[in-house]
């Protein structure tokens, strides 16, 4: 069940808001269709169990907004907040390094990740995890959440000839790392 926050002062959690019985099976169903996909996207672009919080995260916002939102492009909120929630944590573990002077492994790939990858899917993770974090962001979004120019436009913030561009010089780059693998 998803913690509400109350109408009043904004961030402050308080009882969950009443809510009616379509409003709540809307968002269930929503939940119910979109929580895995958001959650590989996720896990794509951390390889963190954190994604779990940051796909919970949206979840909880988009409840608080549930009344500004047009339910056909709830997906689409679902999704920028999932990118955005990513881009923070990655934000705030920088400031937090320089701060602790504490520099965790960056490159330990996750337990989860060995047992749900072939050998040849890791390399492929692996390899994406070197490029920039807009190229990272526009591959996984074109060919693992399989979006469009103009969605994957919109959910990044970014212009569609940004998205071109990232995307064919994220493959130039993975192509090069893979060397003879063939990457589409």
């Amino acid at each position: 069940m998803l913690v509400a926050l109350s109408a009043g002062e904004v961030g402050a959690v308080d009882q969950p808001v009443a809510v009616g019985a379509e409003w709540d099976g809307a968002l269930i169903d929503l939940y119910r269709a979109q929580r895995l996909p958001l959650l590989r996207l996720a896990v794509l672009l951390t390889d963190d169990p954190a994604a779990e919080d940051v796909v919970q995260d949206a979840f909880v916002a988009l409840q608080r907004r549930w009344h500004a939102v047009d339910p056909a492009a709830a997906a689409g909120y679902l999704r920028t907040s999932v990118v955005n929630g990513v881009r923070t944590l990655f934000r705030r573990r920088g400031v937090a390094r320089r701060h602790l002077h504490a520099v965790g492994p960056e490159d330990v790939p996750s337990a989860d990740l060995a047992v749900l990858l072939t050998e040849e899917h890791r390399e492929v993770v692996q390899a994406l995890r070197t490029l920039p974090r807009r190229q990272r962001e526009v591959l996984v979004l074109r060919y693992w959440s399989e979006l469009s120019e103009a969605e994957i436009a919109e959910a990044l913030g970014i212009a569609r000839g940004t998205v071109k561009s990232s995307a064919a010089r994220g493959l130039a780059s993975l192509q090069k790392q893979l060397g003879d693998r063939r990457v589409r």
